[in-house]
């Protein structure tokens, strides 16, 4: 496994080249104070070597940071908790950290190539374990930028008081897009605060601030498993037909293209697929499909009693579930978490389908009044998000195979990998990203138990469905 080592060369404040003047102060919503007690969001891609020199680079980078911060102006200040105990974000241009570091002795090949992610992706980030909370005195954000033998990594890590993954990944993109050349940034942030989730309630804490929810000191294994289009189809297929698995490729061949016939109201009077055949929200879908899968093979390798409840927790964006909806680039945290649960036995005892189904209800059901119903109880008891695996039963599933993650061309290609820090993560966390080749695949970022990862690895049923990364940027 390639070593960790990387030496930090400098270490600067970027402050936005404009000031701050149509924003003084943000309230954390009912969304954002929840995630005060979460480390820092640390998401990063890795890049080809840029076609000029590294200083070059790292100046056409500062540039663009500054220029980013402009329109992102909280990013850029601080927290603040007020006389009331009410915390905000001051828009003070207080500035970001930007880090130069190298790890000549890596290469892109051997990093990527291993089963498991080498322990170097963790030291290409800024504030390791650091919680959100110390953004009352520390810098919202920071962007590292490591120098490989052949590649260049950018690590972004953003409080996630501040952020969301759709907020992170609307920041990313435009950093990049400003960095290629664009004059001017294809999507603005919406700062607005005039809406459901802006409360007048309080969320107190202890002298000193939150403490981190799970111990992050147990000995853990990570692993990035990649699925293709037609295995996330095969998966669906089963999901929406009791479990029929379809091994024949002349069939699957048949029902994609009966598929596509269905859509263009060509039948020529045969029955399409049963899934196909159901309207929206009564379809399973591929990711709901994959994450039953998932639950299933992990609740396996667990070795749980039958009588044990197992729980999947899936963060949701609740912008398009408010009605009316939340602007798509609203900046801030706009997600909840819907727990799923079944015993052990139930979940195994029975098909595919049954998971999948119990996710889709959950997901389907969370709609407007649902969002409303969980903001309500929130204000009647403010909490803050328990992240852990507190049961040694429970999985959680982050991020999203929808987030843009492979739009960050910064001038000279698009990423060969997307890679996240040591953040947040414990037996049972799972992150979602679109697939390195693009075309609709899907990558999951799994962190276990070593002997929980083992029994995974031996699951038939799950890994017949897991690709070989190919490590190739998606096509333009």
């Amino acid at each position: 496994m390639p070593s960790s080592n990387t030496t930090i060369v400098s270490r600067c404040t970027i402050y936005p080249d404009q000031k701050s003047t149509t924003i003084e102060t943000l309230k954390l919503s009912v969304s954002d104070l929840p995630m005060l007690s979460c480390q820092y969001i640390q998401k990063g891609v890795l890049l080809p070597y840029p076609p000029y020199s590294i200083d070059d680079l790292i100046t056409f980078l500062k540039h663009s940071l500054s220029t980013a911060l402009s329109h992102f102006p909280a990013l850029a200040g601080r927290l603040q908790t007020d006389p009331t105990g009410h915390i905000h974000i001051v828009c003070n241009d207080a500035g970001v950290d930007f880090i130069e570091a190298k790890a000549r002795h890596l290469s892109i090949h051997p990093i990527l190539s291993p089963t498991d992610v080498p322990e170097c992706f963790k030291g290409f980030f800024a504030f390791d374990k650091t919680l959100s909370y110390s953004g009352h005195a520390k810098p919202l954000m920071a962007v590292q930028v490591t120098e490989l033998q052949d590649g260049i990594f950018i690590g972004c890590s953003a409080n996630h008081a501040v952020t969301d993954g759709t907020s992170f990944w609307h920041f990313f993109n435009t950093f990049a897009e400003i960095c290629k050349g664009s004059k001017k940034i294809s999507n603005s942030p919406d700062f607005s605060r005039n809406t459901l989730f802006n409360s007048p309630a309080v969320l107190k804490f202890p002298a000193g601030g939150p403490k981190v929810t799970f111990s992050g000191d147990e000995p853990l294994r990570e692993r990035v498993f990649h699925f293709r289009r037609e295995a996330i189809l095969k998966l669906k297929f089963r999901a929406n037909n009791n479990d029929l698995i379809c091994n024949s490729a002349e069939i699957f061949g048949k029902q994609r293209n009966d598929s596509w016939k269905a859509a263009n109201g060509e039948s020529n009077g045969k029955v399409a697929p049963l899934f196909l055949m159901k309207d929206k929200t009564a379809e399973i879908s591929s990711f709901q499909s994959l994450c039953a899968q998932l639950w299933r093979s992990v609740t396996r390798a667990r070795k749980l009693m039958p009588s044990k409840m197992t729980t999947f927790r899936m963060a949701v964006n609740c912008r398009h579930r408010l009605e009316p909806r939340l602007e798509p680039y609203y900046f801030g945290n706009a997600i909840q978490s819907i727990p799923t649960a079944t015993s052990a036995g139930e979940l195994l005892s029975k098909d595919l389908s049954f998971g999948a189904e119990l996710l889709h209800r959950n997901v389907v059901a969370h709609g407007d009044g649902t969002v409303r119903k969980g903001i309500s109880d929130w204000e009647k008891e403010p909490r803050l998000f328990p992240l852990g695996n507190f049961d040694g039963a429970s999985i959680t599933m982050g991020s999203s195979p929808r987030f843009p993650m492979y739009d960050n061309d910064f001038g000279w290609g698009r990423p060969l990998a997307v890679r996240s820090g040591r953040a947040n993560k414990f037996d049972g966390k799972i992150s979602a990203f679109p697939g390195g080749d693009g075309k609709g695949s899907v990558d999951l970022e799994v962190v276990l138990s070593p002997d929980t990862m083992i029994g995974l690895e031996n699951d038939g049923e799950f890994m017949q469905y897991v690709s070989e990364i190919s490590g190739c940027p998606p096509t333009p």
